[in-house]
């Protein structure tokens, strides 16, 4: 994806978003698929997501039919090496540049990819409500297993637990199958909390994801959303910057953990 220069006006808008964190923050933020894009994970909504490409499995065809498991898995073998080679882009590091400032706690994600980790975010900073990628797991007795080590078998075969006997996929909550509570809950509290809701690379059209920034709104929040596209919570926010994550989370950090020089100097004049 090729990198674009912030105009004045978004340079602007950026330096509202860096005015709320230093004077209210720490902040949050929540992050979707548009911040992993420029890493070369697709998205799923965009034109050239993965929904325009293949049906998504649903949690309970997933269990109710061994033909559905079967590409489950095929999809599986073929996509994660590619998930798992996949490095952190400058929106990444940006977010983990804030968050070792201290003008960001915690980091919200629906993604799966690890990307944010990666980056250097902690972990116990890192909320994953849609799961991890990076992990399989039995669901029947709930054993886990780092990706890399659990051997799905060879193309053709549905793997199942070593231990049980019973079904297995990887740790990310599949179309259908609920957000596991205590997380949600979690999130929302941190979101009802925050001073500054910094949204990033999301459409908000997943729910119940997508309550944890209008929460925020809701609880009086600056909300900041940094997005290609227009979402369904952009009349209440304070700031809707239009771009590349990457770029504009760059000039952020620089502009709130470096000098202004040093942000200028990064981004040429559009």
């Amino acid at each position: 994806m090729s990198r674009e220069a912030l105009s004045h006006e978004q340079r602007d808008q950026v330096k509202k978003i860096a005015d709320a964190l230093y004077q209210r923050g720490p902040g949050m933020a929540f992050t979707g698929a548009g911040i992993s894009t420029e890493s070369g994970i697709p998205d799923y909504r965009g034109p050239n997501g993965l929904w325009s490409r293949q049906n998504p499995t649903y949690f309970r065809d997933f269990l109710a039919d061994p033909a559905v498991r079967l590409r489950y898995w095929e999809r599986r073998r073929a996509r994660y090496p590619v998930l798992a080679a996949a490095e952190p882009n400058e929106g990444h590091r940006a977010l983990a540049r804030l968050q070792r400032a201290g003008f960001l706690d915690v980091i919200v994600t629906q993604n799966v990819d690890g990307l944010h980790q990666k980056a250097g975010s902690p972990p116990d900073r890192v909320i994953e409500l849609h799961g991890t990628a990076h992990l399989i797991r039995c669901l029947s007795c709930e054993a886990r297993w780092p990706a890399e080590s659990f051997d799905p078998g060879p193309p053709g075969t549905i793997p199942s637990c070593p231990w049980c006997g019973g079904l297995v996929k990887e740790a990310t909550v599949a179309f259908g199958e609920p957000v596991p509570r205590k997380l949600l809950e979690q999130a929302l509290a941190l979101a009802e909390a925050t001073p500054v809701m910094l949204v990033v690379g999301t459409s908000l059209a997943v729910v119940p994801a997508a309550h944890v920034p209008r929460r925020a709104a809701r609880s009086g929040a600056f909300v900041a959303i940094i997005n290609d596209e227009p979402t369904p919570l952009d009349r209440e926010a304070h700031i809707v910057v239009r771009g590349q994550a990457g770029v504009t989370l760059a000039y952020l950090a620089a502009l709130l953990t470096g000098d202004q020089l040093e942000a200028e100097q990064q981004l040429p004049i559009r």
